[in-house]
This record gives C-alpha cells, structure tokens and sequence, in this order.
C-alpha cells in the first residue's frame, strides 16, 4: 500500500517510522512547510534501513498535481494544520486518492469541504487517531447507552508542559454529553497521555482507562484505518465507522 505524508512534525514523523517499519506500507515521500530537509529521504533522517524512496518534499516547491503524477500513493495520510487540506485536497480527490487526516482541529468550512471531497474519494477524518482511544469512546458510548442513568466522571492527565484542556477529552465529553467544565485535568511529569472515563452504578464501578506511551501510537492508528478503508466506497468516514462492524456479533 503506497503512503504520502503531509507534515514532519513530532507526529508525523513518529507515524513516518512506524509505516517504514511494516512491510504491507510503502512510504514514497513527505510533504512538510520547511525546505530545511528537502530531497533528503526519510529513512536517512530517521536511521531506518529501507529500500523506499521516502523522500522529502517542502510545500515552498512542491505543486500537490505534479507530486501525485510522478509519485502515485494509494493513500494521503495528514498530520500538519487545518490550512493544508485545501492545498492538497481537491488534486487528491480528483485523482482518487484516499485520504486520512488526523489534524485535530477542523472549522465549519473545512469540514464541509472534505465532505465536498468525499464525492470524489474516500475522506477519513479523526481528530485523534490512536485506536486505543477511539475504542474507549466506542465503549463509552455503548455503556452509556445501556446505563444512561449512571454517573459519569471524565478525567485526563498529560505531561507538565501541556496547556489546556485535552483534546481528545473534550472529544469524549462531546460524545457523552457531558460538560466540560466537569472533566477533571492533572498536569504531572512523566506522564505522556492518559484518558479514563469512570461509570458509577449502585454497588459498582466500570473504568475504561487509555495511556499513550507514544506518538507511534499514531502510526497504527493511521495503518489501522487505511487497511480498513481499502475497499470502502466514496464517502466521510470515523473511526466509528470502521469499528462498528467489528462489535457485530
């Protein structure tokens, strides 16, 4: 499966070794803002022995349409900014590229655009893109189903450094319906991620805890989802999307 990368931040290079590391992927190359690195390969940067070209292109002097005549993917795999999509997104569609974004953060208009795009190809949008939470969400929301009359508590500690509220905890709140004024926040060192969503029944409690130990963590995320998305039709997917036939008993 041939991959492009659009962005070479902490993420996306995290996810750049991941996909190196798996024989099924092929990385042709990186998009990134910065001419820093450009027309060197991704594995010479990153100390990976591989075959695959990988190399990296800067958005100063790259044109998206020539990119993806002369270096075809099956797959665009999006870990830059909200801006980006509208530079790539239509020369990808139009060519039939699939494409996976994991920018966490889209406005109104972007979000109808890629749903525009999604006429054309297949768009797949999560703002976090770890399968572990989103499967903590999944069960969050089938259990709250079940029990809506349970107490539910939401709780996130990062690292010292990070400033404000989680993302991807407002992103639970959201899907439970609960406030997020009520989510209770730690800042300790050492920790790189945890999210834990405590129901509270009579006699009981049910917790559903996920910790990222790394920004690898993205990286199969990403795989996860372009495998499951290979033979999907036209369309904006989530990650409930692709979940949801998984708890089909």
């Amino acid at each position: 499966m041939r991959v492009g990368i659009i962005g070479f931040g902490r993420a996306g290079r995290a996810v750049a070794n991941v996909i190196l590391a798996n024989k099924d992927f092929r990385l042709e190359w990186v998009v990134r803002r910065s001419s820093l690195l450009e027309n060197r390969s991704v594995s010479e940067f990153l100390g990976v022995e591989t075959d695959e070209p990988g190399l990296i292109y800067s958005l100063e002097h790259t044109s998206f349409a020539e990119l993806f005549k002369s270096n075809p993917v099956d797959f665009v795999i999006d870990f830059s900014a909200e801006d980006a999509i509208l530079k790539y997104g239509e020369d990808a569609a139009q060519q039939g590229i699939k494409i996976i974004t994991a920018v966490s953060h889209y406005g109104a208009d972007t979000i109808l655009f890629l749903k525009e795009l999604s006429k054309k190809t297949v768009v797949f949008w999560s703002p976090n893109i770890t399968l572990g939470v989103n499967y903590l969400i999944f069960a969050a929301k089938f259990l709250k189903k079940i029990a809506p009359w349970a107490d539910v508590k939401i709780s996130e500690e990062h690292f010292r450094e990070k400033q404000g509220l989680s993302g991807t905890a407002k992103i639970i709140a959201q899907n439970l319906d609960i406030s997020e004024n009520e989510i209770n926040t730690s800042r300790i060192g050492g920790v790189v991620g945890r999210h834990e969503v405590t129901f509270g029944f009579p006699y009981q409690t049910v917790r559903l805890v996920h910790e990222s130990i790394s920004r690898e963590a993205f990286g199969n995320g990403a795989m996860f989802a372009a495998i499951n998305l290979t033979n999907k039709k036209v369309g904006f997917y989530n990650f409930e999307d692709i979940l949801l036939p998984y708890f089909a008993m």
